[in-house]
């Protein structure tokens, strides 16, 4: 089963499908080391990567395995990062979320928005039930992002990665169909009532200084 990737947008942000145009800032943005400091993959060295990167998520779509999108900046067409959807299981009606945002944009919100935008294209395209993501136990910006989303944290899973030769836990979280339908009620209600959230916007905002969570699908 193919499954077309969206192009979407949002209040401050365009998702679109990855073309061969991206390799040069794929490549600039996974080859920095402080972005994938939490990451259990080591930052590119060459540039063959993001090809392979651009390809994969082509082979994504046409195997009706998920959707990854490049997003960019409305206000200057500028790529900032990526936001993805991995093995979607049609039976399970699950999937896994991924994303990894420039070191230049973080603290902005851009994580939120562009995850919440693809959370809500999923959730009302593919029928899904549950969403599930893992972060790195340090990066507690990530765990903001997807707390924000409304993920509940899980659990642990104890010494799960090799992150720069140190060993690592990962915090799975995950996202019920009903919990986001809640968190877009609760959302909605809060753009109604701007007295009451003084100032502090409703979702999708985010402090996020954010890199994906593990194992971001295909990118290694």
């Amino acid at each position: 089963m193919v499954l077309a990737t969206p192009t979407l947008h949002a209040a401050r942000l365009r998702l679109r499908p990855f073309g061969d145009a991206d390799e040069d800032d794929l490549f600039a943005l996974h080859s920095n080391a402080h972005v994938l400091r939490f990451w259990d993959a080591p930052p590119w060295t060459g540039r063959a990567r993001a090809k392979r990167f651009v390809t994969a998520c082509r082979q994504m779509a046409e195997d009706g395995t998920g959707a990854r999108v490049a997003v960019d900046r409305v206000a200057d067409g500028a790529f900032i990062g990526w936001c993805g959807l991995s093995r979607w299981n049609a039976d399970y009606r699950s999937a896994s979320l991924g994303y990894c945002f420039d070191d230049a944009v973080w603290g902005q919100g851009y994580a939120t928005e562009a995850a919440g935008a693809l959370l809500l294209w999923a959730f009302d395209t593919l029928d899904l039930n549950r969403v599930q993501a893992e972060t790195d136990t340090r990066n507690m910006a990530s765990a903001r992002v997807l707390e924000k989303l409304g993920f509940v944290r899980e659990g642990t899973l104890r010494e799960d990665c090799v992150v720069n030769g140190d060993v690592s836990d990962s915090w799975v979280y995950g996202l019920l169909r009903r919990e986001w339908q809640a968190t877009v009620r609760e959302g909605t209600a809060a753009k109604r009532r701007p007295s009451l959230w003084c100032g502090r916007q409703p979702w999708p905002a985010s402090p996020a200084r954010v890199t994906s969570g593990r194992r971001p699908p295909v990118t290694r």
